[in-house]
């Protein structure tokens, strides 16, 4: 796998924590770590931004997508609200993970505990091209559902 290079900058508040890394050699993603000072509570229903302690500046022509781990997910109930949220090429603030707590019981936070995955990508820019009509396709306007439910 080729490694994108991708400038960070730890925060005070993150001293003391790993860099995102991934879990093995094949991970698409690194883990994001929760740069909390005291545990941090999320009771069900309820949503928090976790500060993460770092700040990335990713090269033009590339995003970072914030994504849930599913082990919180099928454990806990716990996932990313926005997911994928989004990091823009020239977004120089702290990541945030937007956690929501699905599950029924209280989820608690802990500092340096992995509380999402973040993938870095390529992305095209749009140069809309106003038309007309669209050409038809096989699948034309059908959505929500058409393709059937297997």
């Amino acid at each position: 796998m080729t490694a994108t290079p991708v400038a960070v900058h730890r925060l005070p508040h993150g001293a003391g924590l790993a860099l995102p890394s991934q879990a093995t050699a094949e991970s698409a993603g690194v883990d994001l770590l929760a740069a909390v000072a005291d545990d941090l509570v999320i009771e069900p229903g309820a949503r928090a931004v976790v500060p993460t302690g770092i700040a990335i500046a990713l090269a033009p022509g590339f995003e970072a997508q914030v994504r849930p781990r599913s082990g919180l997910a099928a454990r806990h109930g716990v996932t990313v609200l926005n997911a994928p949220g989004t990091i823009d090429a020239d977004y120089r603030g702290e990541i945030g993970v937007i956690l929501v707590n699905l599950g029924a019981e209280a989820f608690t936070v802990c500092r340096g505990m992995r509380i999402a995955q973040m993938v870095v990508a390529p992305v095209r820019g749009i140069a809309w091209r106003e038309v007309d009509t669209l050409p038809t396709s096989e699948r034309d306007i059908g959505g929500f559902g058409s393709t059937g439910t297997g």
